[in-house]
């Protein structure tokens, strides 16, 4: 597994880099201290993982994120940031695979790096919380960021809150007495009607949504 490290402190990046090549299986193929390095070397190193700092003094990880993912599509982004509140939508939306905070194990680390390169997501848990009830307790937040929802169809976005709610392709059709394979087909227009590739994009505008009432989705 090759992995980009993006970090501006040579010491965060001299551990993780121990840390990450001390697993068989991992191998860090190079690193970067600025957005502009990262630009630079990120893409020739074509990484399965690029674990990329949210705050640069050039900029953010964030740009890089959204340049390696247009770029290359494959490789999964783990941002890494010490704010609990940094920019995790703005993350979220570039594309990034995972979000942890830099207070993380050095065990807990390895793993997301291996959960997002497997092409799951790993993000948070408190900070995702967090951001979830301030988007639901902002209207204002929800045209600014997901005017696109307007374009969806009543079933679409029945399915879209259904991924909110972290539910896989096969609880959904049981939900909305739905074949798999069509559960499938409704995401894949969905996704592409509201201009996403992952559904951890889907599930964070998926809180956007008014909730149908759980009793009716059963039913639908």
């Amino acid at each position: 597994m090759r992995v980009f490290l993006l970090d501006d402190h040579e010491v965060v990046r001299r551990g993780i880099t121990d840390l990450l090549d001390a697993e068989p299986d991992i191998s860090v193929v190079g690193d970067a201290d600025s957005v502009e390095h990262a630009l630079v070397r990120g893409p020739a190193l074509r990484p399965h993982v690029a674990v990329l700092d949210v705050r640069l003094p050039d900029g953010n990880g964030i740009t890089v994120c959204r340049e390696l993912r247009s770029q290359m599509p494959e490789p999964a982004c783990l941002m890494l940031t010490s704010f609990d509140d940094d920019a995790l939508l703005d993350a979220i939306m570039a594309g990034a695979s995972g979000y942890v905070l830099k207070q993380i194990k050095g065990s807990d680390l390895v793993s997301a790096v291996r959960t997002v390169a497997s092409g799951q997501s790993m993000l948070d848990p408190a900070t995702t919380a967090r951001l979830m009830r301030s988007l639901r307790a902002d209207p204002a937040e929800t045209l600014a960021v997901a005017p696109e929802l307007a374009s969806l169809s009543p079933r679409e976005r029945d399915i879209l809150a259904l991924i909110g709610d972290g539910l896989t392709n096969r609880e959904i059709g049981k939900k909305l007495y739905l074949s798999e394979k069509t559960v499938k087909n409704h995401i894949s227009r969905l996704l592409a009607k509201l201009g996403v590739q992952r559904r951890v994009q889907a599930a964070v505008l998926a809180s956007h949504l008014d909730q149908p009432d759980p009793g009716n989705r059963t039913t639908g």
